[in-house]
């Protein structure tokens, strides 16, 4: 007979010793730090990182460790407007969301139930629908034709596309009713017409990896499960594996003597999210993040992290290949050049149909988009290209602003061009500024 387990002693320990969070605006003059002082447990540090990712905080340099069962962080953020974070609002919803409250089974974290909301903005009830296959020119609109067709209102989306795959998890409701569609029939007639969409004229793309489309039932972070999905499909084939270093992506696997760790060494052109993108991939790859030293070397971010896998051990030269491969995956899907159309207007049912359209009909390709419904108002955002992968004409902007522009209003962005590869000398990468725990432990070793 098994030794009975009371199901709250996991829970003993964090309520004896509840997580403690900080908000910081005096140290520092020009930023915020964020400090977290917690039991440590599985998976701590990507919520950490995904709360402030999700506040679209800046995270200009971390510290990170979780040695001795303790997890300690400290963040130097800023917010959007790159100014210390002020809002007492903001800084509300951290302290109840990595606070005490965070680790009692059944709390809610933040002022969203799970499930219900797509990053910090809440859609009311809704269905998610997850879809990914081969990209082709015109593909988004194609899917928002579909369900505006099956009287699917789309509340919110995220797509992303990298290389020749797309990735897309769209939350949608009932036109009439306003509630989430959970009639097995209609489901499945949904489900059968966006894979016949994704399959498109091609069917598979010949190489295993055909169309695929499910309702998700887990209220996973919409960020990850892209991640998720796209980690799934493989997509960093041999054939395209230096497509990373073309974007200035540096990616190395070593190994500390000193502590039996795995050091993961990045260094890339710096951008929103990056260690959340990061974080999130080693987390689904089951390695976990012991210490990590992040900063921003002018426009680049620098990150050492010392993993280990689960059962304590270090990569094996196989893994470590396999690390490089998807954190370089991971850090370019997120990259866009090009331009940004951001639409603001009033919600109605097919306007994601029509603008997408339009986006086709202008020969112009989306490598990402962003859309959300706050309200009465839809608040889209599409990376867009040409159609043969370069810029996008001028012209074919001021047509586009001269058709969309008449029902929403219309914000044009360039997209900062990708930084050329990074120096380095010897091999490894040069570091600026930058504290490094492996030279913290070679200095304790002597």
């Amino acid at each position: 007979m098994r030794p009975y387990f009371d199901p709250e002693y996991e829970n003993f320990n964090q309520r004896i010793n509840p997580p403690r969070v900080c908000i910081d605006n005096n140290t520092c003059s020009d930023c915020t730090l964020v400090k977290v002082d917690s039991m440590n447990k599985n998976g701590i540090l990507l919520e950490v990182v995904q709360v402030l990712s999700d506040l679209d905080l800046t995270i200009l340099k971390a510290y990170i460790t979780s040695d001795g069962g303790w997890f300690m962080d400290v963040f130097h953020v800023l917010d959007k407007q790159g100014q210390k974070v002020t809002d007492e609002k903001t800084i509300e919803y951290i302290e109840k969301a990595l606070g005490p409250g965070s680790n009692i089974p059944g709390a809610k974290k933040g002022s969203t139930s799970p499930g219900r909301s797509v990053g910090m903005h809440s859609i009311g009830d809704h269905t998610a629908i997850e879809l990914k296959g081969p990209d082709r020119t015109g593909l988004l609109s194609e899917i928002f034709a579909v369900l505006a067709e099956l009287e699917c209102n789309v509340m919110a989306a995220e797509v992303w596309t990298h290389r020749t795959r797309v990735a897309c998890v769209v939350y949608v409701n009932d036109v009439a009713s306003g509630q989430a569609i959970d009639d097995p029939c209609r489901l499945s007639r949904i489900e059968e017409r966006l894979r016949h969409v994704l399959r498109g004229h091609g069917g598979d793309d010949g190489r295993g990896r055909g169309a695929h489309t499910k309702f998700a039932v887990e209220a996973t972070h919409v960020d990850r499960r892209l991640h998720q999905l796209m980690h799934a499909d493989m997509e960093f084939d041999e054939g395209q594996g230096d497509a990373a270093a073309d974007e200035g992506t540096a990616v190395t696997v070593e190994h500390c003597e000193e502590k039996a760790y795995s050091v993961v060494n990045v260094r890339c052109r710096d951008r929103p999210k990056l260690l959340f993108d990061i974080v999130c991939t080693l987390t689904d790859m089951q390695y976990v993040v012991f210490h990590a030293s992040v900063t921003s070397d002018a426009i680049y971010g620098i990150q050492e992290l010392y993993i280990r896998r689960k059962d304590g051990r270090t990569l094996l030269k196989d893994e470590a290949e396999k690390v490089i491969k998807c954190l370089e995956a991971a850090i370019s899907r997120r990259v866009s050049e090009g331009f940004t159309l951001e639409l603001c207007g009033r919600d109605r049912v097919g306007l994601l149909s029509d603008v997408t359209r339009v986006l086709r009909e202008h020969g112009l390709t989306v490598t990402r988009a962003d859309v959300t419904t706050v309200g009465e108002q839809a608040m889209n955002v599409f990376y867009v290209r040409d159609a043969s992968g370069q810029p996008v004409d001028m012209k074919t902007i001021d047509g586009l602003r001269g058709q969309v522009g008449q029902t929403v209003m219309l914000n044009v962005k360039k997209v900062p061009g990708v930084a050329k590869a990074p120096e380095q000398t010897g091999g490894t990468m040069a570091k600026t500024n930058f504290f490094s725990f492996g030279g913290l432990f070679s200095k304790l070793r002597v």
